[in-house]
């Protein structure tokens, strides 16, 4: 069951990461984070329980993680064609490999380092390929954004398996949320004092109602594979990782974004590498 559980959150994620590129044409990356987020916190507001204060700072440490990853995402978004940033956050599943050897001691085979290395190398493609799409400062901005994105996202996704042993998957998500929302919120309210002058204003755009259904949804859909007893992590992620083919193919077809063929090669190299990954893991 965690199997499809997990195809279905990849699914997805993949027309989520197409509604957020759609909805940066209105408002700002923290307005539709923190107007996102809210949402799903008042989906999810019946699952707000009581629990010890230790599980509380747990779920602040994921809050931040999961806060620097989106802010960091949605900035390379407005720097990079989602094209591009979908096949760099292939490689996601890559880094839960790296951390899991130096956390915990894992160790890789053969296959596996083929496939660190063939994802290593569509991430430079990747880079360079950027270019053709934007200036080379902003480009560089935006691949140096997506790099933080996918590492704060990898250990994210290392600390969920471990408070997931002991905690349910909404009581996670609910307070995750409202915490999210909260950090967003002071980071908003600084970016206001600092400017108020050039302060963005919120705009109301039914694609936010829509963004906070589907990451409400697929998170879900994530949590509950991630608690079942004899689901893998690694598979996981993996699988998670395949909603890029869903966000490239939004980007292609419904954005007209350029250099699809270059893009395709890097897309394939970058999902031969997690493939490599997972069949040396298997």
């Amino acid at each position: 069951m965690w199997l499809w559980l997990s195809v279905g959150s990849a699914l997805l994620l993949g027309v989520y990461d197409v509604a957020k590129k759609r909805a940066l044409s209105r408002n700002s990356v923290y307005w539709i984070l923190l107007s996102a987020t809210a949402l799903t916190t008042v989906f999810l507001c019946p699952f707000l329980t009581k629990g010890p204060l230790s599980d509380h700072f747990s779920l602040i440490f994921k809050a931040v993680l999961v806060s620097v990853s989106w802010i960091s995402g949605l900035k390379a978004m407005e720097c990079l064609p989602l094209t591009t940033v979908s096949t760099m956050k292939a490689s996601r599943p890559m880094f839960v490999v790296i951390f899991s050897i130096l956390l915990f001691g894992e160790r890789l085979n053969l296959v596996q380092w083929l496939g660190v290395a063939v994802v290593m190398a569509a991430l430079f493609l990747s880079s360079r390929s950027s270019g053709h799409d934007t200036d080379k400062i902003t480009s560089t901005k935006g691949v140096a954004f997506m790099i933080v994105s996918v590492l704060s996202g990898a250990a994210s996704a290392l600390w969920d398996r471990v408070i997931l042993q002991n905690l349910e998957p909404l009581f996670v998500q609910s307070w995750t949320n409202l915490y999210i929302t909260l950090i967003l919120a002071v980071v908003l309210l600084i970016q206001y004092l600092a400017d108020k002058k050039h302060f963005q204003p919120f705009v109301w755009d039914w694609r936010i109602l829509l963004i906070a259904v589907l990451i409400t949804l697929a998170d879900a859909l994530y949590f509950f594979a991630v608690k079942e007893p004899d689901a893998m992590l690694s598979i996981i992620s993996t699988i998670r990782r395949t909603s890029v083919v869903v966000t490239f193919i939004g980007g292609a077809l419904v954005l007209k974004e350029g250099h699809i063929r270059d893009k395709a090669l890097v897309m394939v190299m970058m999902l031969a590498g997690v493939a490599l990954l997972l069949g040396g893991s298997a």
